[in-house]
């Protein structure tokens, strides 16, 4: 009969070796204490039966000779002869193996496999914490995270955050060394150790940003604990057993670090924030932050993000430091800036932007808004000008041409709401659409909308001009867009936004490329250091080309702008957007002059019209420019 030993013996599954091998098969075939015995062995009949022994008691056990010896006798004296049992002893011993391996691989009765902590081998506690530590950190830089994670008391979050360190930070190796285990409570019934471990791990950029890799060095520590009533040991899981500082909702993960720019200049070498100017220091100090795409090359760093993937204030670890630039020349023009500094200071909150259209470069870019850097961050409703992309969309559509009689009614009413024409103005039915385009009669567009839905004014915009897309326009990695016209626009909504209000919004950059798009035929992303990946459109075709040219003459010559002294090589078209609840209405100019291949918008916010606020600036511009 076979009698099981201890409960703590296990299966083959939940035997767990040394810290050298980490299998079961030293523990399995592990010499037995001298004093152990054999399970199965037979009890002499002097003994007290089986039955009376406690299961947990280790039976004795006497080993039967291997010889049976007769006494002496025979005729002649002679020692009796021997009956040889090798055999069967041979087979009794088998027999004994088997059950004693039986006796280790069968579980009693209702206990269940051991699948986690970890069984050491140590002499001492401290010797045991230690093995369990390096167990867990050698299953976890071998990648085997599952057997990791059973090594701690809480399986499914450590999992979890392992397999998260290995994802965010996108390693390609771990090693991780344990030191010496140190006691942190006083009970010798749940003694814990602390462990510190210093590991090394190989990270790369996200989203596989070129190969930019580095090695990450640190410092953590873990907790180690025996088990009550059990010799297995575990790892007190916490998440910052990966690595300091962290939580539960907080991973680490990898960041590139942007080049910096050490110094900007324009175009011809001059301290960029030497001019004064709210927009100049404002891309000075984004580039100092990062430089743009095709400047120095990023470095990278390890950070702790929370859930949705923010950094967390001082976290960030920088381990490959980035190739820095010494020096940037921008695309501004002394003369530009200074002409247009000089141009912007007729009026308070002014601003402009100046382009090259055949380039798409950024000339100048001009404010005098206190603090404020409205050429490039301005989002209000564009007035007037949007009807330049208005007329375009109803050209490429075959609707109208210049010359197509388009009546502007005093008033007009779609979906309850009544539009009306500035001063009451009014044009008759046989007004040509270029007449009502240069005397920027309203109603001659709102009436318009039904050509223009399904998007297609917004897909004008994109299509042709580059708008409503990201532009980076070469402030370090910066990509905004500057101009808003939603697709869904539709009804009384969308008439609105064919004169320029409503839910359509631009800046003073967006303007000027549309001035630009029209002198050159063609879109050219604006930019102020070169690069970086640029935004393209379909050419316009020759013939909208052609008429829009007209058109913005005839608002020089006999429209809007005629008041305002421009050459004989301006084109133009003013604008005046009614804010609510606001004095006056926000003054826009956009102009080009092909002869100098130039480009300018002009903002003055809170200002009276067009042609009286904005219009002016610009004619200064391109008199001193």
């Amino acid at each position: 009969m076979i009698w099981f030993g201890r409960a703590e013996v296990g299966t083959v599954a939940g035997v767990s070796g040394g810290s050298d091998d980490n299998t079961w098969w030293d523990s399995l075939y592990r010499p037995a204490s001298p004093g152990a015995q054999v399970p199965g062995a037979q009890v002499p009949p002097t003994q007290v039966p089986p039955t009376q022994v406690p299961p947990t008691q280790v039976q004795p056990t006497q080993v039967r000779p291997m010889f049976e010896q007769r006494a002496p006798g025979g005729r002649h004296g002679r020692q009796g002869r021997k009956r040889r049992k090798l055999p069967y002893v041979l087979v009794a011993a088998t027999l004994a193996a088997a059950a004693a391996i039986s006796a280790v691989l069968v579980l009693p009765r209702g206990q269940k496999s051991q699948t986690t902590g970890y069984l050491p081998t140590g002499s001492t506690d401290s010797q045991d914490a230690q093995q369990t530590a390096r167990a867990f950190l050698r299953a976890w830089d071998t990648g085997h995270l599952q057997q990791a994670a059973n090594y701690t008391d809480h399986p499914a979050a450590a999992r979890a955050a392992l397999t998260s360190f290995r994802t965010y930070l996108h390693l390609s190796s771990l090693t991780g060394a344990a030191g010496s285990a140190t006691r942190t409570s006083a009970s010798s019934a749940s003694a814990r150790y602390k462990v510190g471990y210093a590991a090394s791990a190989g990270v790369a950029a996200p989203n596989g940003a070129g190969a930019v890799t580095g090695t990450w060095r640190y410092h953590a520590s873990l907790v180690t604990y025996r088990a009550k009533r059990s010799q297995y040991w575990y790892v007190a899981w916490a998440p910052d057993v990966v690595a300091p500082n962290l939580t539960a909702s907080t991973h680490l993960a990898t960041a590139l670090v942007p080049p910096r720019v050490m110094s900007v200049t324009d175009a011809r070498g001059n301290d960029l924030t030497s001019y004064g100017d709210a927009g100049l220091n404002h891309i000075t100090a984004g580039l100092e932050q990062g430089a743009p795409p095709g400047h120095g090359s990023p470095g990278l760093s390890v950070e702790i993000q929370t859930r949705t993937g923010n950094p967390v204030v001082n976290t960030q670890a920088v381990i490959l430091q980035p190739k820095n630039v010494s020096a940037l020349a921008t695309t501004f023009d002394p003369a530009a800036e200074r002409a247009a500094q000089a141009a912007v200071r007729r009026h308070k909150d002014s601003s402009m932007v100046v382009i090259q259209p055949s380039t798409g470069k950024i000339l100048a870019v001009a404010n005098n808004a206190g603090f404020n850097d409205f050429a490039l961050t301005a989002a209000v409703a564009p007035g007037s000008t949007m009807k330049t992309v208005t007329s375009t969309a109803l050209f490429n559509e075959g609707v109208l041409t210049p010359a197509s009689p388009v009546p502007c009614p005093k008033t007009f009413t779609i979906q309850g709401i009544t539009y009306h024409n500035d001063k009451g103005e009014t044009e008759p039915p046989s007004t040509p659409f270029i007449t009502d385009y240069a005397q920027s009669c309203n109603n001659a567009f709102s009436t318009q909308w039904q050509h223009l839905t399904n998007g297609r004014l917004a897909a004008t915009a994109k299509d042709y001009y580059g708008l409503d897309q990201k532009w980076n326009i070469g402030i370090g990695d910066v990509s905004a867009s500057y101009f808003n016209a939603p697709a869904s626009a539709s009804g009384s909504e969308l008439a609105q936004e064919a004169f320029g209000e409503g839910g359509v919004t631009a800046s003073p950059l967006a303007m000027a490329s549309i001035a630009a798009t029209i002198a050159n035929g063609s879109f050219r992303q604006p930019y102020l250091a070169a690069g970086g990946p640029l935004v393209t459109a379909k050419p316009l075709p020759v013939r909208t080309d052609t008429w829009l040219k007209e058109m913005m003459r005839a608002v020089v010559t006999s429209g809007t702008a005629a008041p305002i002294g421009f050459g004989p090589g301006v084109y133009a078209k003013t604008g005046t957007a009614d804010i609510n609840r606001q004095g006056r209405p926000n003054s826009w100019l956009i102009a080009f002059e092909p002869s100098r291949d130039v480009a300018v918008a002009c903002l003055v916010v809170n200002a009276g019209y067009g042609a009286q606020v904005a219009g002016p600036e610009v004619r200064d511009f391109l008199n001193n420019f």
